[in-house]
């Protein structure tokens, strides 16, 4: 299976953002990608009093996706973007994913809020606008069970546990991680997640400075179940392909069956 991570540097202007991400998906469908995968809040990185208005699944958002998978005939996972929350202070950042013929065939809520503060670099608190997911996702893609999760997701192993354990072979990891944390742990965090739970491992970051004052460090890649990274692109905007082959993957775990071990 021929896969592509999508690397965007969205800013606050929505339509140029979603502009850019269909001719990174157009891309990606021409290079023989059967699955293109885009970053966390991929419509929309500003100050948060010109966050646009949350949708419903199926809204502006879900319907710009939907087209974008059924006219180019590959699968999309459309990042992630602000949903309708559980009430009126907090929406749900929300993953989509799309069959090739525009059909939305799975949801994922982040579970895990990104609430840091590290003195001088970075203070953010997600929580307060928004809502934490509840249920862990595994959903097929062309046959092959895919786990999906959200950007600071990655620091938490027993979820994507939870996912391997399920079935998942393909871990996907849409992001908008910051420079600041992710160029001492991001590779790292993707490679022991491939690793650990002997899975592909997608992750498709945004690149650059966004408005206010966010730098966000980039470094999509791909990375097989031996911890291997097949691909990674390079620190601007674009595509980044490579092909998963999941007899590989099969070898991997049959030679060293840590899965199969596991105790707890």
């Amino acid at each position: 299976m021929r896969v592509a991570v999508c690397q965007l540097n969205s800013r606050e202007e929505r339509a140029q953002n979603l502009t850019v991400a269909r001719e990174l998906l157009e891309r990606a469908a021409a290079g023989g990608a059967k699955l293109a995968i885009l970053p966390e809040y991929v419509d929309f990185l500003g100050k948060g009093s010109d966050t646009p208005e949350p949708e419903p699944v199926d809204g502006e958002f879900g319907t710009f996706f939907a087209a974008a998978a059924r006219e180019l005939g590959i699968w999309v996972h459309a990042g992630s973007f602000h949903e309708i929350g559980p009430d009126h202070n907090r929406t749900y950042n929300t993953t989509l994913l799309f069959a090739p013929d525009g059909t939305l065939t799975a949801t994922y809520r982040k579970i895990h809020l990104y609430d840091v503060e590290i003195a001088g670099r970075v203070s953010y608190q997600e929580s307060r606008t928004v809502a934490p997911g509840e249920e862990t996702v595994v959903a097929a893609v062309a046959g092959v069970p895919f786990g999906l999760s959200i950007c600071y997701d990655l620091r938490f192993p027993e979820l994507y546990r939870q996912l391997a354990i399920a079935g998942a072979k393909v871990l996907v990891v849409p992001a908008a991680f910051m420079l600041h944390t992710g160029r001492d742990h991001w590779e790292v965090l993707l490679r022991a997640r491939a690793i650990e739970n002997q899975c592909y491992v997608l992750a498709a970051g945004q690149i650059g400075d966004h408005e206010p004052g966010r730098t966000c460090f980039g470094r999509s890649m791909i990375i097989d179940p031996w911890g291997t990274v097949l691909a990674q692109a390079p620190d601007t905007v674009g595509v980044t392909f490579a092909d998963l082959d999941l007899e590989r993957l099969e070898t991997i775990r049959a030679e060293l069956p840590s899965l199969a071990n596991r105790r707890l």
